[in-house]
């Protein structure tokens, strides 16, 4: 089971787990997408949002393994904001790929997004400042 080191364990100043210490007896826990209703507890939308915040800082949409990732908190993005990145699929896996859903994302919790840079176009990146706006080159 890879160890992602550096990613937060979890929400702090509570006991929402977002990484693992050591694998399970048993295997990894199958990843299944859970229904959330619009009643859910405030907190547990607080985990919810800062878990996807520290996916995203961490990996951005980038295929990532799912390692020490904690299941149960995975569970509840899994499916919509959180995707497979391979076919076929294992749940059950800790070496199973999955990446974020940068549109899903924007759809569920778009004010997490605005704390990041994110480039539609890499060719148009905020950096190449010797382009002009038709994507040419200053002679």
């Amino acid at each position: 089971m890879l160890k992602h080191r550096g990613f937060p364990g979890r929400l702090p100043g509570t006991d929402y787990q977002f990484t693992l210490r050591r694998a399970g007896k048993s295997g990894a826990t199958p990843l299944q997408a859970r229904k959330r209703h619009a009643d859910r507890r405030p907190a547990d939308r607080r985990a919810d949002e800062a878990f996807l915040e520290a996916l995203l800082g961490y990996f951005g949409d980038a295929p990532f393994e799912r390692g020490n990732l904690d299941a149960g908190r995975l569970n509840w993005l899994f499916g919509r904001e959180v995707v497979p990145a391979e076919e076929p699929f294992d749940s059950a896996s800790y070496e199973a790929k999955l990446r974020v859903d940068l549109a899903a994302v924007q759809r569920s919790y778009p004010h997490v997004l605005d704390r990041f840079d994110i480039i539609a176009d890499p060719e148009l990146a905020p950096d190449d400042e010797d382009r002009d706006e038709d994507g040419g080159s200053w002679a």
